[in-house]
């Protein structure tokens, strides 16, 4: 296995701990993680254990049947090169289909931590969500669902986390997590208000939980991003993100499979 390979595999199981499923069960170094009620890609598959070609089918049978028995639908997470090969293509052989598209990105924290200069924007950053973070990050990226469900991930979260939000008066514009471990600060749940896009709200989010990473020993920042969000991947590279690779999932039924 490539360094690059062992060091993607890494980050997914720290984002893995840090957007923790209500229940996980290990399958020869897979991680089959159920989320009846939170985001669906916290329910999925982490297939980032070598497999020989012969027991994908078997593996992926048996991940189904952990799916199937609690009445959801079955997910894998695929990073290309990070996974056991053939696994992508076998899943779109069974008629799973690809969707999602992301980029797992990497940046040394002290860049990062630059604020936006002259904005004029107050900063907090507390150890637990607060209802007014949260009130913001679950209507921008809760899904939709029960905010209970939301709450709950949040609280089962073990390392050290911090939860920054960007207010103007009373009012949150933007808001955004971090969770420290082992060296690395995963940056999670950046989303600002439609009305305060463009006024470097994002940016002091990320300033602040890089000072916090930094107070940790975090000399290291991962984060995942949808790879068509082109103002967010703007915004990250010049702030010295670089990505590592790009990955997708592949989803059971619902709609045609695709190989590309």
């Amino acid at each position: 296995m490539s360094e690059t390979a062992g060091l993607v595999r890494d980050l997914h199981a720290r984002a893995a701990r840090a957007l923790p499923a209500d229940e996980t069960e290990e399958l020869e170094g897979w991680w089959l993680r159920h989320a009846p009620d939170g985001p669906w890609w916290v329910g999925s598959v982490l297939p980032y254990a070598d497999a020989q070609p012969g027991e994908l089918d078997r593996r992926v049978a048996t991940a189904e049947e952990f799916y199937a028995d609690r009445g959801a639908t079955a997910r894998f997470q695929i990073s290309p090169g990070a996974g056991p090969d053939g696994l992508d293509a076998a899943l779109a052989g069974r008629a799973y289909r690809r969707l999602s598209v992301m980029s797992l990105q990497v940046a040394p924290t002290a860049p990062a931590r630059e604020p936006a200069s002259g904005a004029p924007l107050q900063v907090h950053l507390d150890d637990r969500p607060t209802p007014p973070w949260f009130e913001v990050w679950h209507a921008l990226l809760g899904e939709g669902g029960d905010p209970r469900s939301d709450w709950n991930m949040l609280g089962r979260v073990e390392p050290p986390s911090a939860y920054a939000s960007v207010t103007v008066g009373h009012r949150v514009l933007g808001v955004g997590r971090a969770v420290a471990d082992r060296g690395w600060a995963g940056v999670f749940g950046m989303a600002t208000m439609p009305e305060a896009r463009g006024r470097g709200v994002a940016r002091e989010v990320l300033a602040a939980l890089a000072g916090w990473a930094e107070a940790r020993d975090a000399e290291r920042m991962y984060l995942q991003v949808a790879a068509d969000n082109i103002p967010a991947l703007r915004l990250y590279e010049r702030l010295g993100f670089v990505e590592l690779t790009r990955y997708h999932y592949r989803e059971a039924g619902g709609g045609p499979a695709t190989s590309a």
